[in-house]
C-alpha cells in the first residue's frame, strides 16, 4: 500500500512539491485518461484535472478509500460537489482561489468594454468593409454592480478603478466593510439592481444562485443596462434573458452560459446586444504557474499537518 498524490501535471514541472522520499509519497500523474494511473483507493490528495468536465472529475471519487483531499484547479466546485457524497467524513474540498483572479477579472472588464464601445459591431464592419462610426457608450461615469464580491470580484474592481466610473457597488452573500466601501448583502439586490448600467455576476454556483438572474432580476436593471455573466451559466435565466435581450431593453456579455457549451441554432448566438466567449475566463497563460504554486503550497501544508488554504467542504 502506498500514499498516492494524483496530479494532473507531471510532479517535476510543479516546483517546491514536497519530496516525495521524505515523505513517503507517490506522485501520479493523471490528467482525465480513460485508465487510472494506480488503484484509487491508495490515493490520499487527488487534484482534479483542469476543464476536463464533471464525468472525469468524480469518476475516480467512489474508489478513492483513503482520499484526505480533494483539490480543485476551478474557482468553482460544483461539479465535483456531487461525487463527494461517495466518500468517507473528514475529506477536505478545497478551491482554487488565488488561481484564477487575475485572468477572469481581465476577461470581465474586456467584456464590459467591448460591449460598451461597440468592438462586435466593428468587427463585423470590417468583414463588410463598412465604416461604422457614431457615439459609442464609455465607461467613464457608468454605475457598476459586482454580484459575488469575493476574489475574483475584488480582482473585477482593482481593474475598473483607473475607468473613472461614477460608483461600484459591491453585493456578497452576507454584509460587510472593505476598504473601498461596504459590501451589500444579497437581500439588498433587488433595491441596488435599477441604480447600475452594468452588472457583473461573479458568484459561485450553488442553490442559492442557480437561477438568481431571473425575470424579476433582469426586470430591475435600468432599461439599456449591461449583464456580465463571468460565472456560471445558471446563475442566469436564460430563457429571461433571451426575452430582454431579443426586446433590445439590456445587452449581455457572456462568458458562461446555460446550456454550455452553447449548441449550434441556440438563440443566444445571434440575440441581438449579445457577445459570447467560450468560458476562457481562467483559461489564459496567468493559469499554469498560479495553479502550480497553488498546489505546491498545498502540498507543502498538507505533508506538515498544517491547515490547508481554501477549504469550500468537508465531507461528514
Amino acid at each position: 500500500m502506498t500514499t498516492d498524490v494524483w496530479l494532473p501535471f507531471a510532479p517535476e514541472e510543479i516546483p517546491g512539491l514536497p519530496s516525495a522520499a521524505d515523505h513517503g509519497l507517490t506522485y501520479r500523474f493523471w490528467d482525465g485518461g480513460d485508465a487510472f494511473p494506480a488503484d484509487p483507493a491508495d490515493c490520499a490528495f487527488y487534484v482534479v484535472p483542469y476543464l476536463k468536465g464533471a464525468e472525469i472529475a468524480v469518476r475516480p471519487l467512489a474508489g478513492m478509500a483513503r482520499a484526505e483531499v480533494v483539490q480543485t484547479l476551478s474557482a468553482g466546485v460544483d461539479h465535483v460537489q456531487a461525487g463527494m457524497a461517495q466518500l468517507h467524513p473528514g475529506v477536505r474540498l478545497c478551491n482554487a482561489r488565488s488561481v484564477h483572479e487575475a485572468s477572469t477579472a481581465e476577461l470581465a472588464l474586456a467584456l464590459i468594454l467591448a460591449s460598451l464601445r461597440g468592438i462586435p459591431r466593428f468587427v463585423e464592419g470590417q468583414r463588410q468593409e463598412e465604416w461604422r462610426s457614431g457615439f459609442y457608450p464609455a465607461l467613464a461615469d457608468k454605475t457598476v454592480l459586482i454580484v459575488g464580491y469575493g476574489s475574483i470580484g475584488s480582482a473585477i474592481e482593482d481593474r475598473l478603478a483607473p475607468f473613472e466610473c461614477a460608483r461600484v457597488l459591491r453585493v456578497a452573500r452576507s454584509a460587510r466593510d472593505t476598504e473601498r466601501g461596504p459590501v451589500h448583502p444579497l437581500a439588498e439586490l433587488p433595491s441596488l439592481l435599477p441604480q447600475a448600467d452594468v452588472v457583473v455576476l461573479s458568484t459561485p454556483l450553488t442553490e442559492a444562485t442557480r437561477g438568481l438572474a431571473d425575470a424579476d432580476f433582469l426586470g430591475r436593471m435600468r432599461d439599456g443596462a449591461l449583464l456580465v455573466n463571468v460565472a456560471r451559466g445558471p446563475v442566469v435565466d436564460t430563457k429571461a434573458l433571451l426575452a430582454e435581450v431579443e426586446g433590445g431593453r439590456l445587452t449581455a456579455a457572456l462568458d458562461v452560459t446555460d446550456p454550455e457549451p452553447l449548441p449550434a441554432g441556440h438563440p443566444l448566438w445571434h440575440a441581438p446586444g449579445v457577445l459570447i466567449s467560450p468560458h476562457v475566463g481562467g483559461s489564459t497563460s496567468a493559469f499554469l504557474p498560479r495553479a502550480k504554486r497553488l498546489l505546491a503550497r498545498q502540498l507543502t501544508h498538507w505533508t506538515a499537518g498544517e491547515p490547508l488554504d481554501n477549504v469550500v467542504h468537508t465531507t461528514t
